[in-house]
């Protein structure tokens, strides 16, 4: 029995840059941390006494014999990598709902990629994780998906990921004063507005989009620079941090106005008039979570003023995907 624990992200800056389509011509550059919401999956080998071969349970329950009839497009592409000639058991269990914008897709395939290794007995650097998940959603299931959400899923923290024109990845932590990252943890309120969204199809409207974005997307990428900078100088007010969150909001809508939608920008403004200094939607857009730059004497208020949409507390995650329960099989016949 394999148990893996994969975390969910939030991006601040940088987001879409991260697209092959624009990386790779004018490379691109992330800000973002994990936080300690989780995709757990456990693995296990099936012994070979039942009518299926493969039970793979999550929102649906699949039994089948051919690993090609598999409906979950990452188990299917997954198995299918690993060139998986036994049988196997699979079950997924999540703190946030999918399609929320906080990357559970990856996390998903990231997680299952180091379960596979484990159960084979075999030990993935993350950087391997990484790069076999965005294989597998990129180039096997073919998804309008980004290069972040698998990083930041395998890797874990807070940093910088810088994605080059030449395809390597570069994953740099953010090395911040202990009580000034406190105070950045702290200084967030993450709102789930219940809206659910295909992150691909508003994902492929924004890749169509690139070669007119391309100066609004040079503005993004740009902002990382700053944030860095906020976060690791103790002289910059860290509220400059949500000011910052703000203008890329504003950029990011300009993107595709799939984005977002009146009750987005209804719950975004309510934020703005109760508090807030800064904020955003997470994901591609279209729904799921937003979070907000909050100084926290006046957190009650935002929560007071959004209280018809769930709050979410959370601390970020600095270990990445791990494996936390391994429990060999012998291998079934």
């Amino acid at each position: 029995m394999i148990i893996s624990r994969t975390p969910h992200r939030i991006s601040f800056f940088g987001g879409g840059t991260d697209y092959p389509g624009y990386y790779l011509n004018h490379s691109g550059k992330v800000l973002g941390t994990c936080v300690d919401k989780y995709c757990y999956l456990s693995v296990r080998w099936l012994p070979p006494f039942f009518d299926h071969k493969h039970r793979i349970v999550y929102s649906k329950i699949e039994n089948v014999s051919d690993i090609n009839t598999i409906m979950h497009p990452s188990v299917r592409e997954t198995l299918k990598y690993f060139k998986v000639n036994y049988g196997v058991s699979i079950h997924h269990d999540g703190d946030i709902p999918a399609k929320s914008g906080m990357g559970s897709s990856s996390s998903f395939t990231v997680g299952l990629i180091h379960s596979m290794y484990a159960l084979e007995g075999r030990i993935a650097s993350k950087e391997e994780l990484a790069l076999e998940a965005i294989h597998i959603e990129q180039e096997l299931i073919r998804e309008n998906v980004g290069s972040q959400d698998q990083t930041f899923a395998a890797h874990g923290g807070l940093n910088v990921i810088n994605f080059l024109s030449n395809g390597k990845i570069v994953v740099e932590p953010i090395v911040m004063n202990p009580d000034r990252l406190i105070e950045f943890e702290r200084s967030f309120v993450l709102i789930y507005t219940g809206i659910s969204r295909i992150a691909s199809e508003v994902a492929g409207d924004k890749i169509k989009n690139i070669p007119k974005n391309e100066k609004n997307l040079s503005l993004m990428k740009d902002m990382v620079d700053e944030a860095y900078d906020i976060l690791v100088s103790n002289s910059r007010d860290l509220r400059e941090f949500g000011q910052l969150m703000n203008h890329s909001w504003l950029l990011k809508k300009t993107l595709s106005n799939r984005v977002s939608n009146p009750e987005i920008d209804g719950i975004y403004e309510c934020a703005m008039k109760n508090g807030a200094i800064g904020g955003k939607l997470l994901g591609a857009g279209g729904g799921g979570f937003m979070v907000f730059f909050v100084e926290q004497e006046k957190q009650g208020s935002l929560r007071q003023a959004l209280n018809d949409y769930l709050h979410v507390p959370f601390s970020f995650d600095f270990d990445g995907s791990k494996i936390i329960v391994y429990q060999p099989q012998r291998r079934p016949l």
